[in-house]
């Protein structure tokens, strides 16, 4: 793991970011995370600093967890920029739309491949995110070229307030682990955006 960062540090950094947000100081979205920080550190356990990590509009724990000082990270939060948080000198980035990073760590993975680079590439997307053509064209040609990538599907249940289960009419998906892909479960305590008091998305 690149940090020695706990669970309890985790939930620290978002609580600071809320108290903030729901103060006022903070004038953009913010998209918390919360009730994945066992999963999410288990997953950092094999994750080194010449890998790759693209995520989505809630990355605050990425970043942390991908060697992003607090405070560098909390300056471009309350300056707007949480949404699409990236640092390329620590190989993370996100994005604000929906599927944005995906095929983009597709490309980044092909690069390492061809030209024998060291690192893998992981891939963060929701359980939405991975309901969607992109997502499944990536995974399958990443499958199917062996690229060194895993994508990891955080599963909340919902797209911002919709019930993903619902809208495709399957039950809830077990945990999972297959060829290049990662699926956990979690619940989170906070709204889709925002801290749940001053505005909520």
């Amino acid at each position: 793991m690149i940090t020695s960062l706990a669970e309890e540090d985790l939930l620290n950094f978002e609580l600071d970011i809320a108290s903030e947000f729901d103060s006022g100081n903070i004038k953009a979205p913010v998209h918390l995370h919360n009730g994945n920080e066992t999963q999410i550190l288990e997953v950092f356990k094999d994750i080194r600093e010449e890998d790759w990590v693209f995520s989505t509009w809630r990355s605050h724990y990425h970043c942390l967890l991908k060697g992003v000082p607090v405070v560098k990270l909390k300056k471009a939060i309350m300056d707007h920029r949480s949404i699409g948080l990236c640092f390329p000198e620590y190989k993370i980035y996100s994005s604000g739309i929906v599927t944005g990073s995906i095929p983009t760590s597709v490309g980044v993975a092909m690069n390492i491949k061809r030209l024998g680079k060291k690192g893998m590439v992981y891939c963060f997307v929701g359980d939405m995110g991975a309901e969607t053509g992109s997502f499944h064209e990536s995974y399958n040609y990443s499958v199917r070229h062996d690229l060194p990538i895993m994508f990891i599907i955080e599963d909340n249940g919902v797209s911002v307030c919709t019930d993903t289960n619902k809208t495709w009419n399957k039950e809830h998906s077990p945990p999972l682990i297959k060829n290049k892909m990662i699926r956990y479960i979690y619940k989170s305590k906070w709204p889709h955006a925002g801290a749940g008091s001053r505005v909520q998305f």
